[in-house]
This record gives C-alpha cells, structure tokens and sequence, in this order.
C-alpha cells in the first residue's frame, strides 16, 4: 500500500506528525510505501535566509498577539516535540525557500526504499534543529551525503533544474484535493487524515486503507479536526 504525505521542511507539525507515523507503522502488520509529496508553505520566501530571527517577534506580528502569547505558543509546540523526540529550536530557524529542498526528496525518491525518508528526516533536523540554510546548495548535497546518497549526483540535481516538474505536480495535485494545511496523508484507495495526528489515529487509517485495498471498495474517508496542522498562514 502506498502512503503518500504533503509536507515541508519549514512545518514543525509536519515532524511531529513523521514520528506519530513512524510509531504507527511499528505496529501495522502490512507493508507501506511511503513517499513524501512537496508542499510549499511560503513559495514567496527568501533565497538568502536571514541570520536566526526573533520567532516569537515573528509570530506575534504575524498572528497579532503579545509576546507572551507568542512564547506560550512556542512553548507548547516544544513540548509536542519533546513528546515525540523532537528538539525544535526556534531560536534557531533561518526561514528559507524550501523549493531546491523538495527538488533533492523528489530525486532521493528514485532512488530506492527509505532513500527519501532518510533524507526528509534529515532535512528536518537539519532546518528546525540545527538552523541550517536549505536554500543553500553546498549545504543540501552536504546533508545528502550524510545520509548514504551522492554528493556529487546531488549537487548535480541541484545544478541542472531537475526535478522541478516533480515539485510543480506535487503542489497542482494538492490543489486539486483541496489541501491547504500539512502535514496531509492520503492512505491507499481513499483515506485522508489532515495534521499530526496521534499514532492511534494514523494506525486505524492505515488499517481501514488496507482493507479498502483489499476488498477493492471505493470509498473515501477523511480524518479532520485534530491540531497540529501548518498553512499559508501559518500553524495551530
């Protein structure tokens, strides 16, 4: 069965809800393919990110809050990651075009099981962890490298435009499903789930897409409600 997910690097709940998968897919007994599809939170964002920002003057301005507000916010998303594994640090983010970044996953898709995961993974470290720039080509053939893939076959994806058209179908696919937050799941035949919804939730829609798989029915189903979803105009 395959498990296709909108996502981007720049989402926290996008990581959150990759571990939430990952302790669902411990404890279902069929195989799944998974493959990342690009979703661009920002197309608009800088090529050259600036250094760290103030995230909680970010957010403040963006949403119309106080700091403090601000910083509660913060301070809860932490702890969703802590819960999970997950060390966010925000005062270390350096926002960025995310494009070239999902360019390089559409290639590590091609290069065989748990290639793009690996480098997802990574690359989610590396932005929301580490504050790396991945705009920056050096920086992703680098990150690339350190998981078991090319360097130079990277840097070359990244030279000669590539991929592209990989990225641009992701992105028109998710218009035409109507997906405006990440991260967004579509499991198999028909079965939806929108945000980062706990392992529980994922594990009965894997299990309700398999036997949709299975029985060949066509049906559709959507998980909606839960919170832990990143939009164009930002996160819950």
């Amino acid at each position: 069965m395959q498990l296709q997910i909108w996502s981007d690097i720049a989402c926290p709940w996008c990581w959150v809800g990759k571990k939430n998968l990952e302790a669902a897919l411990a404890q279902f007994d069929h195989p799944a393919q998974v493959v990342w599809r690009a979703f661009e939170l920002n197309p608009e964002a800088p090529a050259t990110p600036p250094q760290p920002v103030d995230y909680v003057g970010r957010l403040a301005s963006k949403y119309g809050m106080g700091r403090q507000d601000a910083q509660a916010f913060i301070d809860r998303m932490t702890q969703a990651g802590k819960s999970v594994g997950v060390d966010f640090r925000f005062d270390r983010i350096r926002p960025c075009n995310t494009f070239q970044a999902h360019r390089l996953l559409a290639w590590a898709h091609t290069l065989g099981p748990g290639r793009q995961d690996a480098l997802k993974e990574r690359f989610f470290e590396a932005y929301m962890h580490q504050g790396l720039d991945l705009n920056d080509p050096d920086t992703l053939s680098r990150l690339a490298s350190e998981v078991g893939l090319d360097a130079d076959a990277a840097t070359a994806v990244l030279g000669d435009g590539s991929f592209a058209d990989e990225v641009r179908a992701d992105q028109t696919t998710a218009r035409a499903l109507g997906i405006t937050g990440v991260p967004f799941f579509v499991f198999g035949p028909g079965i939806a789930a929108s945000g980062a919804q706990p392992p529980a939730t994922l594990l009965d829609a894997l299990k309700q897409a398999h036997k949709l798989q299975t029985t060949e029915a066509a049906a559709s189903s959507t998980v909606d409600g839960a919170p832990g979803v990143c939009g164009v105009d930002g996160c819950d």
